[in-house]
């Protein structure tokens, strides 16, 4: 099996398996989990090979999606990924300026949110209490 992640050193790389309509991520031998959790996360199937004892990883997206829905999740991966600071390279077929820039804006307004403010632990009396004295 061909892993187009160790051939062409990238962290994942995205495209069409031949004779297929499947968007298949290529990682390279000996990824780290949080590149494949990240790939899970971003709604790609994982796929081991040979099972128990994986010398060769794949990720792909979810079979029963349309085309048009496959597209669009491996492009909202594309961002997500170079986020997280990993290289990635993307087939032609696979690539859609629209769905990318839209899955960037997405992230970016995700980021924009702030985040939920915590309560503000209870202060102690502004006057110290007083002394104890001992008989």
């Amino acid at each position: 099996m061909a892993n187009l992640a160790d051939e062409y050193g990238t962290d994942v790389e995205i495209y069409i398996k031949t004779l297929t309509t499947t968007s298949h991520a290529d990682t390279p031998t000996g990824a780290p989990a949080s590149l494949h959790d990240l790939l899970e996360q971003c709604g790609l199937e994982r796929h081991e090979y040979p099972t128990g004892e994986p010398l060769y990883i794949w990720h792909t997206v979810p079979d029963q999606l349309d085309v048009d829905e496959q597209k669009r999740l491996a492009n909202r991966a594309i961002p997500a990924l170079l986020l997280a600071g990993y290289t990635v390279n993307r087939g032609p077929e696979v690539f859609d300026e629209a769905l990318y820039q839209q899955a960037v804006h997405c992230l970016r307004a995700r980021a924009a949110r702030p985040a939920p403010q915590q309560p503000v632990p209870a202060s102690s009396p502004s006057r110290p209490a007083p002394a104890r004295r001992t008989p």
